[in-house]
């Protein structure tokens, strides 16, 4: 079987169906009533709906963990730690080769 490349929804596209889910609310039974109705017009899975709504009630303080913003800053810290602890190493081997050229230039007679 293929592995379906995922399809990628534009920012208006997740935004217009969070606010349908929100604004259609009293015509179902229940959220997940909603999100099962709503994701097969906008043509995406239930889940990934859920997942949307659940990010815009984070980005919003309606719910806790990390907003939207929140994570992108932590991934570009993530990205720097990354790149000092190889610009580190990179310095602490170029310290130890040059140390160790001094010591041999020392004990040469």
């Amino acid at each position: 079987m293929d592995k379906q490349k995922p399809i990628k929804f534009s920012p208006e596209v997740r935004d217009r169906a969070v606010r349908m889910v929100f604004q259609s609310k009293d015509e179902y039974e229940s959220q997940w009533a909603a999100i099962l109705s709503i994701s097969a017009k906008m043509g995406c899975a239930p889940e990934t709906l859920r997942r949307w709504i659940c990010q815009h009630e984070r980005n919003t303080g309606q719910r806790k963990g990390l907003s939207t913003a929140e994570q992108e800053h932590v991934k570009a810290l993530e990205r720097e730690v990354r790149e000092l602890r190889k610009a580190n190493e990179i310095l602490r081997l170029a310290s130890a080769f040059f140390a160790q050229a001094e010591l041999d230039r020392r004990f040469k007679p």
